[in-house]
């Protein structure tokens, strides 16, 4: 149990360096460790939390969809789980993260874009770069979120190795662009 304490404990205190308050946080924590899907009121009782708090947090993940409502046999009340498969909370996360965060900074840096007569040539051309750069992570990001997951676990194993073959291809056969050409020449 002190395991689980701490586990939840810890989730709380990360929660607002990810976003979300402590609250939202150990709801989570609870739930991902729960084996067996929990009502609002096993939460309240668990965690120490109103009834409110506990119902605005369970918004608040469902609006991620972190958690999901699921029956149980015999009782009227709404019980909530987070998926079993680790990889589909982590595809969530990013997919939201990516929805809330990165796409709205994306149009405003092609509205910028557009706009930018007024910015000098130097603002102009660092906000180009940015959302460039932007473009081609998100793009990197959709071509692994198509990926099955069973095979993005091989590649994920397999991460450090691509990442010396990479090291390795760039001082045999100059990359183009970023330190590995500089080290190659």
């Amino acid at each position: 149990m002190r395991t689980e304490n701490e586990f939840i404990l810890h989730f709380g205190e990360m929660g607002s360096r990810w976003g979300i308050n402590r609250t939202v946080g150990q709801i989570y924590a609870l739930l991902f460790l729960s084996e067996a899907p929990l009502c609002a009121d096993d939460i309240c009782e668990r965690l120490g939390f109103s009834r409110s708090n506990v119902s605005m947090g369970l918004k608040e993940l469902q609006a991620w969809r972190l958690v999901r409502r699921r029956d149980v046999p015999d009782d009227r009340r709404e019980h909530f789980s987070t998926p079993d498969d680790l990889m589909t909370i982590v595809r969530t996360l990013v997919e939201e993260r990516k929805r809330r965060e990165i796409d709205p900074t994306l149009s405003k840096l092609r509205e910028l874009e557009i706009e930018g007569q007024d910015a000098s040539d130097y603002a102009s051309a660092r906000i180009t770069e940015l959302r460039q750069l932007i473009e081609e992570l998100t793009n990197l990001y959709e071509d692994l979120a198509r990926i099955e997951t069973e095979k993005l676990r091989t590649l994920l194993k397999a991460g450090s190795t691509l990442s010396k073959l990479v090291t390795a291809t760039g001082r045999v056969i100059p990359l183009r662009g970023g330190s590995d050409t500089k080290e190659a020449n």
